[in-house]
């Protein structure tokens, strides 16, 4: 999450959606960019508004992303760090220990089938819609935009906010970015298809 209380900016950050790429330019771009001391940088709207009240009032974004797509960049993520701290990197070793969600992703899936049958069983956090991160009881975030036009959708932001702009320097993405129709069997299809319907339903993804 980022928030801004000059510009009265909450950005939430799910999971595997470019918000690392946000995290940063808004950083860059914001001298009192904060967050909220306690909570997880991917805790959900809900989470946020219990901790803060105050920021229901702030405008609100967020980003989403095609399920299908997330979850095999999530996979493949997890695989980095496993293999980099299989060949004894430092960097992955320490951030593995630290990290005891990815550590016991890593663990428990050996291959993407696992991850997806078996592990959406085992680790809440990977079946969680992300709609669930946007919403609270009494509030959705203002504007969604979409992992796939995340340049255009965050120029927006910007011009809203009346930030300069640069092209962004993403970070943490997968430079092979390999199509995720070929690394799925019909069962692991239909598998994040029901865990996130309600991310399909609301954002019209398709497979």
């Amino acid at each position: 999450m980022v928030i801004s209380d000059a510009h009265r900016l909450l950005f939430v950050h799910v999971q595997k959606t470019g918000g690392s790429t946000i995290d940063n330019r808004l950083d860059e771009v914001l001298p009192d960019a904060r967050h909220v001391a306690g909570l997880d940088r991917h805790a959900t709207l809900g989470q946020i508004l219990n901790a803060e009240p105050e920021l229901s009032a702030y405008w609100t974004v967020g980003f989403v992303r095609n399920p299908w797509a997330r979850m095999l960049s999530w996979f493949r993520m997890v695989e980095r760090f496993r293999e980099r701290a299989g060949k004894g990197r430092r960097g992955a070793d320490a951030f593995l220990k630290k990290n005891q969600f990815i550590k016991g992703v890593a663990d428990s899936c050996p291959d993407f089938e696992s991850f997806i049958m078996k592990g959406t069983e085992q680790w809440p956090r990977l079946r969680t819609p992300q709609v669930r991160y946007l919403t609270s009881q009494t509030r959705r975030a203002d504007l969604i935009g979409r992992q796939e036009t995340l340049e255009a959708d965050l120029r927006a932001v910007f011009a809203r906010l009346e930030l300069p702009w640069e092209p962004l320097q993403s970070v943490n993405v997968d430079k092979k970015r390999p199509d995720y129709h070929d690394f799925y069997t019909d069962p692991m299809r239909q598998r994040v298809e029901d865990i996130f319907a309600r991310d399909i339903a609301v954002f019209d993804y398709k497979f």
